[in-house]
């Protein structure tokens, strides 16, 4: 019986560990912002739009993924969904009616950076999921990357 419980408790403990490790923290999202600043600093805006756009597996972790908007709200670049790019979506809304994009495109003209809550399609579960998205200014362009909390 004592090795069952110890069992148990090792089965569960490890389950809860994968579990913490395989959740998004806001870390990646920062990271992955960094890591588009960086490519920028080294290349270009072009260069890391085109990057993006080609799916570059170094700007999509999971379902952590690098996008570009232009300050006017329009999608320059995005990994996951193609048909985005060019369109400027400000107006609509997440499910629960908030103007997300609005507050980011706002938010980075104002503040320079910073996190917008909101909820949205999970690429990889296909269901409607809190997000919270990290944004950070630079120039004439934001660069983002969500991180996904579950229902």
């Amino acid at each position: 019986m004592k090795q069952y419980v110890k069992f148990v408790l090792a089965l569960l403990t490890s389950l809860f560990v994968s579990g913490a490790m395989a959740a998004d923290s806001p870390s990646d999202a920062i990271d992955m912002v960094e890591k588009g600043l960086a490519y920028i600093k080294k290349n270009s805006v072009e260069a890391l739009v085109k990057e993006i756009n080609n799916k570059n597996p170094e700007f999509i972790k999971g379902d952590v993924y690098l996008y570009v908007r232009a300050l006017d709200g329009t999608t320059l670049a995005h990994p996951v969904n193609p048909k985005l790019v060019g369109k400027n979506m400000l107006v609509l809304p997440d499910a629960d009616g908030k103007m997300f994009r609005k507050e980011i495109v706002e938010g980075a003209k104002t503040k320079g950076k910073g996190w917008v809550d909101y909820r949205y399609n999970n690429p990889v579960t296909k269901e409607l999921e809190n997000k919270s998205t990290y944004y950070v200014r630079n120039g004439d362009v934001i660069l983002e990357a969500g991180i996904y909390k579950g229902k």
